[in-house]
């Protein structure tokens, strides 16, 4: 969420750099702004209301040691009108509060200088590539038909127990998948990140305080009975451990790691291009998440998604990165890099991972802040990746991987496994 302070100052800075999101936001700064002037001309009343109301009940205090008795009993009378008043002055202000509040969740983050201009992902820019398109058997087949194949993993019988998009992993198929866990993980540890197991349901305030809510609300799995939605990310409950936090400078930077299984609904998402692990409603994925100083949060986006990069490389897949245009920038995203691999037997580019920083425009929902040398309360930033997103990975190695007569365990897990080929 925007800092109010930060659009009376910068007004028409953030309506134009929010035009890079293709989103106008003229009219509802222009309502933000007169919703807090508003707010604050009731919260002024509402003060000097107090005020005289503090005033005459030390007067009536002391008329009533002077032995000034109906004067005193005149003031209490006028102090009841005064308490009406105040009461009425509360609810305004609670009022006006509320309709603030729903304007301002309206503004997404404002994109940072590098996002470039675009619509869509076809606007995104392509800043690094690497690896070259492996040379597949004659015949090779995509991995759908390979899981079938190999016994690997079962999407009818998904279909049957829940629906589709929610795959039963198999045999070695399970094996492998557990052995990405594993190698991501201890990746993940060996860079720093201390691993969390976060609960895999969230409370409304945790959605909102990422911005899942209200913005992807259709988008995730509702509990109704209990209020609750299933997370879409880890980012979710471990980003929260910090919500309502006060944070020393010297904490910094928290780094997290976890786990998680991931649930979306993905409405409207139809085509070839959800066939297999290509779009699921149920999928795994390890995620890592800091907590940042300002003054550096954008060295540590640099070092996530070098960090990333890293990852890909160990798995031997063909990748590129992209900065994400203002089009395809996410809500609560100032500015995010794509992972994509490349998959040789379906001919075409498969996102693995995202990494984002968010400035301030969590932290501002979420209430995490921390002091500074000074003594002074300030946002502190947030940051995510995925680190790595299992399907498409686990697409692009049964894929990118196979032989004529088998496929091949890339190097990276084999310690994680008891076969090098299945």
């Amino acid at each position: 969420m925007l800092q109010l302070a930060e659009i009376r100052e910068n007004k028409e800075e953030i309506i134009k750099r929010l035009a890079v999101k293709n989103f106008d936001a003229q009219s509802v700064i222009e309502a933000v702004l007169q919703a807090d002037e508003k707010r604050r001309a009731i919260q002024t009343e509402s003060d000097q209301i107090l005020s005289e109301r503090n005033t005459i009940s030390k007067e009536i205090g002391n008329l009533f040691k002077s032995g000034k008795v109906e004067e005193a009993n005149a003031l209490k009378a006028k102090t009841g009108e005064i308490n009406d008043k105040a009461e009425l002055l509360k609810v305004e202000l609670n009022k006006a509060a509320d309709e603030l509040h729903e304007l301002l969740v309206q503004l997404p983050n404002v994109p940072h200088e590098l996002v470039p201009l675009g619509k869509s992902e076809d606007d995104n820019e392509t800043v690094y590539e690497e690896g070259e398109t492996k040379a597949l058997p004659k015949g090779a087949k995509p991995h759908w038909e390979l899981a079938k194949d190999y016994d690997l993993i079962d999407f009818e019988l998904g279909v049957k127990i829940t629906g589709a998009g929610f795959p039963v992993y198999k045999g070695k198929g399970a094996k492998l998948q557990r052995a990405l866990i594993n190698f991501f993980l201890a990746e993940a540890e060996k860079a720093g990140y201390e691993e969390i197991i976060p609960p895999y349901v969230v409370n409304e305030a945790s959605g909102f305080g990422t911005g899942q809510l209200p913005d992807k609300e259709g988008q995730m799995y509702h509990v109704t009975a209990d209020d609750l939605y299933l997370i879409p990310t880890a980012e979710v409950p471990v980003t929260n451990i910090f919500r309502d936090e006060m944070l020393n400078e010297s904490d910094f930077p928290i780094k997290y790691t976890a786990y998680s299984p991931c649930f979306r609904r993905e409405a409207g998402s139809y085509g070839k291009d959800v066939r297999g692990l290509n779009r699921l409603h149920q999928f795994e994925k390890v995620e890592i998440v800091q907590i940042q100083h300002p003054d550096k949060s954008y060295e540590t986006l640099d070092e996530m998604v070098a960090y990333v990069k890293t990852l890909l490389q160990k798995l031997g897949l063909q990748f590129r990165i992209l900065r994400l245009c203002g089009g395809d920038l996410s809500f609560t995203s100032a500015l995010t890099y794509d992972f994509e691999v490349y998959s040789a037997a379906q001919e075409r580019w498969l996102e693995v991972s995202s990494v984002s920083n968010f400035e301030a425009y969590q932290a501002n929902r979420l209430k995490l802040r921390y002091k500074n040398k000074d003594g002074k309360k300030v946002l502190a930033h947030t940051l995510n990746g995925s680190a790595l997103a299992l399907p498409r990975i686990m697409a692009a190695i049964l894929e990118n991987y196979q032989t004529e007569d088998g496929i091949d365990i890339p190097e990276a897990l084999q310690p994680f496994l008891t076969f090098n080929k299945i």
